[in-house]
C-alpha cells in the first residue's frame, strides 16, 4: 500500500522535522552509521529507514494516536508503534563527553505531562507530570544533556541530583541556574537572607544580567515544546525520556541550520542577503 506522506518527497520533510532535506540525509547516515538500521533475521521493515524517522517525528510532532497517521504511511497502527518503539531510542542524543575550557552551562528543570503515573506525580501544573532537567551550553544554546525523568514533585535540587544531569555535566567549571537550586553549587542569583533585607545595587545588576542569560534555556523550552507530545505525552515507561532526547537532537539540528545560515547572510554581499 503506497502511503501518502514520505521522506522521497522533500516538501514533508521541513514540516514534521524542522531540517533541511540536506540535514535530514546527514541524519539518516549517522543513524545509519550508529547501528540504526541492522539486516536483521525475520520480515524486513514495511518502510525505509528515511520514511520511519519521518514517522517517529510527524508522531511527535502532532502527537496524534498512532492510529492516525499510519494510514498516512501505508503501514498499520501496530507496525507505527513498533517502529516508534525501536527508532525513539535511536534518535536520542548524544552525550556530551568533554566541553570547552571556560564552558558556560545553564540548567533548568521543565514539566512534561505523562498519561504513564508509574513514572510520574501531580505537580504545580495540576497535571500528573514528570520533571526533565535540561542542559543548555549559554554560548551555542544547543542542549548537552537531558536527565532521566523524575516525578514531576521533586524540586529542581532534588531532580538535579537524581535525573542524573549533574553527573553528566561533570566537573564544568560554570552551571547557571536559578533561585531553585540553593544548596547544590551552581551559580544562582543573589537572593535576600530576610525579608526586610535590601539588596545591594551591585548584587541588583549581577541578578539582572543572570537572568538574561538564564533565559536563554527558557527559550529553549519553548522551542522543544512546539513538539506536542511534549504537551501531552501517552507513551508509556522510557517512552517520554526517548522524546526528550530525540526532540533535543532535531532541535540542535535546526539550531545549527539556523545560525549557519545567519553566519551566511551576514558575510554575503548586501545584494545577496535576501536570497541566501
Amino acid at each position: 500500500m503506497a502511503g501518502v506522506i514520505t521522506a522521497s518527497e522533500p516538501s514533508w520533510i521541513g514540516p514534521f522535522t524542522g531540517l533541511s532535506p540536506r540535514q535530514f540525509n546527514k541524519l539518516i547516515t549517522a543513524l545509519r552509521r550508529e547501528g540504526a538500521d541492522p539486516v536483521r533475521k525475520g520480515r524486513p521493515w514495511s518502510l525505509t529507514l528515511e520514511d520511519r524517522v519521518l514517522l517517529v517525528a510527524a508522531y511527535w510532532r502532532t502527537n496524534l494516536t498512532l492510529r492516525q497517521p499510519a494510514p498516512l504511511f501505508g503501514v498499520s497502527k501496530s507496525a507505527a508503534n513498533r517502529i516508534v518503539a525501536h527508532l525513539g531510542p535511536a534518535l536520542a542524543l548524544p552525550p556530551r563527553r568533554r566541553f570547552r575550557k571556560n564552558t558556560v552551562l545553564i540548567v533548568d528543570g521543565t514539566l512534561v505531562p505523562t498519561r504513564d503515573r508509574a513514572v510520574a506525580a501531580s505537580s504545580k501544573n495540576y497535571r500528573y507530570s514528570t520533571n526533565h532537567q535540561v542542559v543548555i551550553d549559554a554560548d551555542t544554546r544547543l542542549v548537552v544533556a537531558v536527565g532521566r525523568p523524575v516525578p514531576g514533585n521533586r524540586n529542581d535540587c532534588r531532580a538535579w541530583e537524581e535525573s542524573g544531569a549533574k553527573t553528566a555535566v561533570g566537573t564544568t567549571p560554570t552551571v547557571i541556574a536559578d533561585g531553585g537550586y540553593r544548596g547544590t553549587g551552581l551559580t544562582i542569583p543573589h537572593y535576600r537572607r530576610h525579608k526586610n533585607e535590601e539588596l545591594p545595587a551591585w548584587k541588583e545588576d549581577h541578578n539582572a544580567s543572570h537572568r538574561k542569560v538564564r533565559a536563554r534555556v527558557e527559550h529553549t523550552f519553548a522551542r522543544m515544546k512546539s513538539w506536542k507530545i511534549l504537551r501531552d505525552c501517552r507513551l508509556r515507561g522510557d517512552g517520554v525520556h526517548h522524546a526528550m532526547l530525540g526532540i533535543a537532537r532535531l532541535h540542535n539540528l535546526t539550531l545549527t541550520r539556523r545560525q549557519a545560515n545567519e553566519q551566511l547572510n551576514q558575510h554575503a554581499p548586501a545584494h545577496l542577503r535576501d536570497i541566501v
